[in-house]
């Protein structure tokens, strides 16, 4: 059966950074397109970085383009998030998915793998 782990997550200072991995299992990983997700309490799950299945393209929201970066190494079967300039509008349950056959896409749904989730907590 597919799995989707992270790790990577912690307690972290304002302007500190972090780097989330995302392990997969249970699946052709190179087809899948993979992408980053967070959500906190009472809001819906939020796309953060997208990566294509080769690696060549990836996509990220706004509010961290410049300060986070994602890539992938197929033949590991992970991907990564790397998280710098850490702000407190950061803290949020981390997500990995991945996304069969597809493109990278913004919107949760389109996604048919998810991880377990890990915890990211900036503090001021």
């Amino acid at each position: 059966q597919v799995q989707l782990v992270e790790s990577g997550g912690g307690l972290v200072q304002a302007g500190g950074s972090l780097r989330l991995s995302c392990a997969a299992s249970g699946l052709t990983f190179s087809t899948n397109a993979m992408g980053w997700f967070r959500q906190t309490p009472g809001k819906e799950r939020e796309f953060v970085a997208g990566i294509s299945r080769s690696g060549g393209s990836t996509y990220f929201a706004d509010s961290v383009k410049g300060r986070f970066t994602i890539s992938r190494d197929n033949a590991k079967k992970t991907v990564y998030l790397q998280m710098n300039g850490l702000k407190p509008e950061d803290t949020a349950v981390y997500y990995c998915a991945g996304r069969s056959l597809g493109l990278v896409s913004t919107t949760n749904r389109a996604y048919d793998y998810w991880g377990q989730g890990t915890q990211v907590t900036v503090s001021s």
